[in-house]
């Protein structure tokens, strides 16, 4: 049952990164089909803008969903929610473009992406609860970085799919349907999951919560009566992580091609490559934190990031190959570090009770804030500048900000709760 909650719990993540990593890698050739012809960067903006319209649903789909896991159950919740996100990513692959529907083109399209959000809103914190209250105590940090692993896979593999499809197929077929190809895999890739969790059970730690809660219960009441100072806290560990990740994985493929002067294939081979090295560190950086504990890593982490990431950001648009895939392993390693404590200290923060919604609201207000304007601010202060590196002074701002929150909240060491 653990291993099947664990391989459910990791598709599910893998489907819900996997819609968001291909529509920002995908942004280029979604500004010229989804919007009219007009300047480059405004088209950029546009698209970038578009992708963070979904963020604005995840925490209304996190209050839902999460209310809703918190009283009928993990397992039925995330039924649902991993469905709702392969509909929605699906649906973008069939949408007709602006030159056939005009402006009704990319209004369908912002609302594929708000189905994405608010579906994501439930998906990105009950996946890593479900396994959190599965998992051995020992090795708690280990499993939820297991599964969060498996949100850098779906740049991986969504990287190499459209690679190998831009390489075998003519740009004019590409460019025609050959670019809906990933988005209709959605699907099946929801269907597998799907399957995988109508084998799986809710844990014995929930059950017993469950059975004693009182018959007036409330999630969302409880939450923010209960919780209010630990979900501050995750809000500014988890908005941290949140824009380094989408930085990385939604952001570098354009940066790096309209800033560092290389070509798609280029950019998306060294950023596939880069996300893969993620998969690798995040678990044994999550193994890490199961012997030092939690704050000790998001202490690191976050120094790591404040002081590499304006170099990072300066090797990726040297405009060489080696040196922009130098750069994106040296943030992968800080932000790995960081997320050796973050992931497990947002499960960890909040009772059996009310996790999923306590985590789910500030969870994904942070994504929306942070996460989810990652590619657009990143794409505006290159603008404004005209600094390559400037996303990277923002990294190190950001960085700063949050190891002075870790101390003045005093932040507190969560390994070994039993929830």
């Amino acid at each position: 049952m653990q291993k099947k909650v664990l391989v459910g719990g990791s598709i599910g993540q893998f489907v819900e990164f996997y819609d968001f990593t291909l529509y920002g890698l995908s942004a280029v050739i979604l500004a010229e089909y989804f919007f009219p012809d007009g300047d480059k960067v405004t088209g950029l903006l546009v698209i970038f803008a578009t992708f963070g319209v979904a963020f604005v649903m995840r925490p209304l789909g996190g209050l839902f969903f999460g209310a809703l896991g918190d009283k009928v159950g993990r397992r039925k919740t995330l039924t649902i929610t991993i469905f709702l996100v392969g509909i929605c990513t699906a649906l973008i692959g069939v949408l007709p473009g602006f030159d056939q529907i005009g402006w009704f083109a990319p209004i369908l399209l912002i609302l594929a992406r708000l189905g994405q959000g608010f579906s994501a809103g439930g998906e990105s914190v009950g996946g890593p609860s479900f396994v959190y209250e599965h998992a051995p105590v020992g090795k708690r940090g280990l499993w939820i970085n297991i599964t969060l692993a498996a949100t850098a896979l779906p740049s991986v593999f969504a990287g190499g799919l459209i690679l190998l499809l831009s390489t075998v197929m003519s740009d004019a077929s590409f460019d025609s349907w050959g670019w809906r190809i990933p988005f209709l895999l959605a699907l099946p890739l929801s269907a597998v999951g799907l399957w995988i969790r109508s084998r799986t059970d809710e844990s014995e730690l929930f059950k017993k919560t469950a059975a004693e809660r009182p018959k007036e219960f409330s999630p969302i009441r409880d939450s923010f009566r209960e919780n209010s100072v630990g979900m501050l806290q995750v809000f500014f560990v988890l908005g941290l992580t949140a824009l380094g990740f989408y930085m990385l994985s939604a952001y570098f493929v354009t940066y790096i091609q309209t800033t560092g002067d290389l070509t798609r294939e280029q950019s998306l081979l060294t950023n596939a490559i880069a996300m893969a090295s993620y998969t690798i560190f995040l678990p044994i950086a999550g193994a890490i934190g199961d012997r030092v504990g939690r704050k000790p890593m998001l202490i690191a982490g976050s120094i790591l990031l404040a002081v590499t990431s304006v170099p990072a950001f300066g090797l990726v648009t040297s405009g060489n190959m080696g040196l922009a895939f130098l750069g994106q392993t040296i943030f992968v390693i800080s932000l790995c570090c960081y997320g050796g404590g973050c992931y497990t200290f947002f499960c960890e923060r909040f009772s059996t009770k009310t996790r999923f919604t306590s985590a789910a609201i500030s969870y994904n207000v942070s994504y929306a804030i942070l996460g989810g304007t990652a590619p657009f601010v990143g794409t505006w202060l290159v603008d404004i500048t005209g600094v390559n590196t400037a996303p990277g002074y923002y990294m190190t701002i950001c960085a700063v900000i949050v190891l002075v929150l870790i101390f003045i909240t005093r932040l507190p060491e969560t390994r070994g709760r039993l929830g």
